[in-house]
């Protein structure tokens, strides 16, 4: 283990050159991708050895992105081949739609309590909403919009709009009423994004160049980046100007602080493994992190001096997890064996 620790302190001195070399031109994205390693990818996990906490239900092959919403009680999962979202009631935890999409997403995100729910589909490069009920019949597609090269995450901001990042494309960009409506070139393999100071500002992971951006969500304005570790994945912010982002290769929770002028790294938490998929609990100040490879979900308080928490078995190769905002239940996606997971912690 302390072997691990050395090589990625190695690795984060041997990028500093390259990503002060980044950060002199804040979104521009203009360092060459044969420059740089590959974008870390989901660790293996081994075979499952401790029965899950809480339940577990079947919900279709390969999930990987998911979303709960408090208002309607359903969570939806992004399935992969074939492409399908699955719309589960969460108190029964049984699938009471499948709704057929081209393309397979990677992440969901809601545009809003109560849905839509903004699925990224990768294959078509389109921006795919999905109503949960009410204004239009629970499983509507009710938005198909043409967007940049491999979106790979969505999220509302303020406004009404949805910004999409272009994962090949390496572009951030608009959507409103059904268009794009402004775009930018940003920093190599846009990965997940979040919000923070109550949908203002767009918080983007570049997975290949490894730096944390910031822009204007009104207009795309790049306000500011940092290196964000090794191998960055996910992403999570609290409206309080706080993001924590997992580093994927590096073993750690990244905290950063933004103070409206600077974007600062103030704490590495360091994990037993890779962690991969996060979902923050603002209300109960809690963050869920998923580490695949030992099949364990792990528990961090969200307060300024971050510190772990409880940790529970999960189904096999956990990918995703989201959080019920209403009462906190937590759910796993398992992509070994098509399985979603329920934990009322």
């Amino acid at each position: 283990m302390l072997w691990l620790l050395v090589l990625a302190l190695r690795s984060s001195l041997l990028l500093a050159p390259a990503v002060a070399a980044v950060l002199s031109i804040a979104g521009c994205g203009s360092r060459p991708a044969a420059e740089l390693p590959p974008a870390a990818e989901p660790p293996r996990a081994p075979t499952q050895t401790q029965a899950p906490a809480g339940d577990v239900f079947p919900v279709g092959n390969r999930p990987e992105g998911i979303v709960a919403d408090a208002r309607t009680g359903l969570v939806a999962v992004g399935l992969r081949r074939p492409a399908r979202l699955a719309l589960v009631d969460g108190d029964r935890g049984r699938v009471v739609d499948r709704v057929s999409l081209p393309g397979a997403p990677r992440h969901l995100q809601l545009a809003g309590d109560g849905g839509p729910v903004l699925v990224p589909d990768e294959e078509r490069d389109r921006l795919v909403q999905v109503s949960l009920g009410g204004r239009h019949p629970r499983g509507r597609v009710v938005a198909d919009t043409p967007v940049g090269r491999q979106p790979h995450d969505a999220t509302p901001v303020a406004g009404g709009a949805v910004a999409v990042g272009a994962e090949l494309g390496n572009e951030l960009q608009l959507v409103r009423d059904g268009r794009v409506v402004a775009r930018r070139r940003i920093a190599l393999q846009p990965g997940g994004l979040a919000t923070l100071d109550e949908g203002r500002i767009v918080a983007v992971v570049a997975v290949k160049e490894r730096v944390l951006e910031l822009f204007d969500a009104r207009t795309l304005r790049p306000l500011a980046s940092a290196p964000a570790g090794v191998g960055p994945t996910h992403i999570a912010c609290r409206p309080t100007l706080v993001c924590y982002v997992a580093d994927t290769t590096g073993r750690a929770v990244l905290i950063f602080e933004w103070d409206g002028k600077e974007l600062a790294l103030k704490r590495r938490q360091y994990l037993s493994s890779e962690p991969y998929g996060m979902a923050l609990d603002a209300e109960r100040q809690r963050l869920w992190v998923t580490l695949p490879r030992e099949n364990r979900l792990v528990e961090l308080r969200a307060y300024r001096g971050s510190r772990t928490g409880r940790s529970f078995p999960t189904v096999e190769q956990p990918q995703t997890v989201a959080v019920d905002a209403g009462d906190g239940t937590v759910w796993v996606t398992g992509a070994a064996h098509g399985e979603l997971q329920r934990l009322r912690p």
